[in-house]
């Protein structure tokens, strides 16, 4: 059967993936749901008997946000018993309690004395910025807010080095009571804010009037699932973001390829592909013009491609990891090889579409298909052993929660996308955002960057079940176990060469997880560590302040240097790595030609709409 989606400017028929594979030949068996154990054998073929199991942990995930709270106990489990354990461990926590609290109580008695001041007992760490004002430097608010960092890190020496606990379990805790302490920051409470008690003065109080103007209007928008920030007029889709001409060339049950129209008279020859992730609309490296990569890429004579993929639904459940690679990576290839005839490609793959693009290339390596002129990955990850505290929700009993609860869903929708990015930053994008929109009674202005990230997505049931797992929880691509078409690929099989980008503040990507890829491949590897985090390190157009970079090439027969010694060694330059990029590929690519021709021009494509194209608005 033929399912239709409405789209406007073309009714797009869309075959159900199962039934495309049976028509068009493919010899992939038809796709079932991942379980997350083996079943027993008492089940019957094509029955799943742990519905009920499944339908109690989707209801307990409504609860819980998402967190397995089996792993929480576990976790804690593990903690408490080897705590106990441990007498010399204790004395040595109750020691240091004691002489926190002595040196506080000093402290607070000398504070107006020579020598004593602001952040004399402790400081907040330079990436926490919740008492940067100097308001927190008044003796009061000063020493509430050193009192609650003690503790703080009082917590943190009791939740970690005691022996014998699981390395995931002592980061689980931690984590956890991080979280937990950081409700009780005394710049989360107007009483003990004073930032928030300037405010008040100044406006007579109206500021807590706004703050709870913005708190009901919050409340509307959790109420209607419009998570994320609040959306404004001023940023909308093809008008003031994602505005570059172009016009969709193909288009499939999974992506929109766009086609960008040259602004150079002459451009490289070798066309560029972009593989954004679908953990997020592709726009975000096409945001407002003076933000926009693409922009900058066509201004400097590169002929540019960009996925754009659909938004799944539950109808797309099934839909696996590899028919991202197929209806994606290779079939945009494949269309850009009849457009730009016998022309290799720059492919570029951020975040999760960096790791796709990774197993396509290794997959085209390991079938002897050069089609691709070099790799550029941008904050991706092709080993998930040190993918940083995203990994304290990947364990065995924390994925196969994950699955139940997708299984009842059919996706993972963006509610449990945003929670789990924003409590891996809950100081910046949860707490402060509190502070900031009710109690001071603001709201931040508005950015293109805030415009996209409140466009939200999901990740079919299959793909993200097979993701967790395959790559994050067992790290079969870099261990040689990936499996594509029934046969296992290695990264080791690429030769081509590579421009790899990690950003120093990234908590989705750690930039020391990108850098394992130099021991990965076989090929030469320019490295570039930019300054910012996964989203904002990445959006840096040359000309705007702040931004700074290392870069280093490593030949493919050099010596291995590890990241930390590389940190060290490596001098820092002001500038946007975009720049350093487009210097990079010019040099891997030819002389200067005509632009390609726009699409093939054939029927098929009459009636495919200008970018942003269809799939970016749903």
């Amino acid at each position: 059967m033929h399912q239709k989606t409405n789209l406007p400017g073309a009714e797009l028929t869309v075959l159900p993936l199962r039934a495309r594979a049976a028509d068009q030949g493919d010899d992939r068996q038809p796709t079932v749901p991942i379980a997350p154990q083996a079943a027993p054998a008492t089940q019957g073929a094509g029955v799943d008997t742990y519905q009920a199991d499944r339908a109690l942990h989707a209801m307990l995930a409504r609860l819980s946000g998402g967190i397995s709270p089996v792993a929480l106990l576990l976790a804690y489990t593990d903690w408490l018993s080897h705590l106990t354990s441990s007498p010399q461990r204790q004395i040595e926590i109750s020691q240091e309690a004691l002489l926190d609290a002595q040196r506080f109580v000093e402290a607070a008695r000398q504070f107006f004395s020579p020598g004593q001041g602001p952040w004399s007992l402790i400081k907040p760490q330079a990436q926490d910025r919740r008492f940067a004002r100097p308001e927190w430097e008044q003796p009061l608010f000063n020493l509430m807010a050193q009192a609650f960092l003690l503790g703080q890190q009082w917590w943190h020496k009791a939740t970690t080095g005691v022996r014998g606990v699981a390395k995931q379990n002592e980061a689980i805790v931690e984590f956890s009571v991080r979280q937990m302490l950081d409700v009780l920051s005394p710049s989360n409470f107007a009483a003990t804010n004073p930032e928030v008690l300037r405010k008040s003065f100044e406006s007579g109080g109206a500021n807590f009037v706004r703050g709870w103007q913005n708190f009901c209007s919050d409340w509307i928008r959790l109420a209607s699932a419009e998570l994320g920030p609040v959306k404004t007029d001023d940023f909308v889709l093809g008008e003031t973001v994602a505005t570059s001409r172009g016009k969709v060339v193909y288009r499939n049950e999974l992506i929109e390829l766009i086609q960008y129209y040259p602004t150079t008279d002459k451009v490289h020859p070798e066309p560029i592909l972009i593989v954004p992730a679908w953990i997020m609309k592709y726009y975000i490296l096409d945001l407002s013009p003076q933000n926009s990569l693409v922009k900058y890429l066509t201004g400097e004579g590169f002929t540019v491609f960009m996925i754009s993929w659909r938004n799944p639904d539950a109808a797309d459940r099934e839909v696996a990891f590899d028919d991202y690679r197929k209806l994606g990576v290779k079939a945009a290839l494949d269309k850009i090889g009849t457009i730009v005839a016998d022309r290799q490609v720059h492919a570029l793959g951020y975040c999760l579409g960096g790791t796709l693009l990774s197993v396509s290339a290794a997959t085209m390596a390991r079938d002897g298909d050069n089609r691709l002129k070099s790799i550029s990955l941008v904050a991706a990850q092709t080993d998930f052993t040190e993918a940083g505290e995203l990994t304290l929700f990947i364990n065995e009993s924390q994925v196969a929660f994950l699955e139940d609860m997708m299984w009842e869903r059919g996706v993972l929708d963006t509610t449990q996308m945003a929670g789990a990015f924003q409590l891996l930053r809950s100081n910046d994008l949860i707490w402060s955002r509190l502070t900031h929109d009710y109690l001071m009674g603001e709201r931040a202005v508005p950015s293109d960057l805030m415009a996209w990230n409140a466009d939200a997505t999901r990740l079919p049931y299959r793909m993200h079940s097979e993701y967790l797992r395959k790559l994050f929880l067992n790290n079969d691509l870099a261990g040689g176990r990936y499996l594509v078409e029934g046969k296992p690929i290695s990264l080791s099989d690429i030769h081509t060469p590579m421009f790899v980008v990690g950003t120093l503040r990234d908590h989705v990507a750690p930039w020391k997880s990108v850098y394992k890829i130099h021991y990965q491949v076989d090929a030469d590897v320019t490295f570039l560590l930019a300054s910012g985090g996964h989203n904002a390190g990445i959006v840096a157009p040359p000309g705007e302040q702040g931004h700074t970079y290392r870069i280093q090439t490593k030949g493919a027969d050099a010596t291995y240097t590890g990241p930390d010694e590389w940190l060290k060694t490596v001098p820092s330059v002001e500038g946007s790595w975009w720049q350093e990029w487009t210097t990079w590929l010019a040099a891997q690519s030819g002389e200067l030609s005509r632009p390609p021709r726009m699409g093939i021009e054939a029927v098929e494509e009459d009636n495919l709409p200008d970018a942003p194209g269809d799939y970016v608005r749903h």
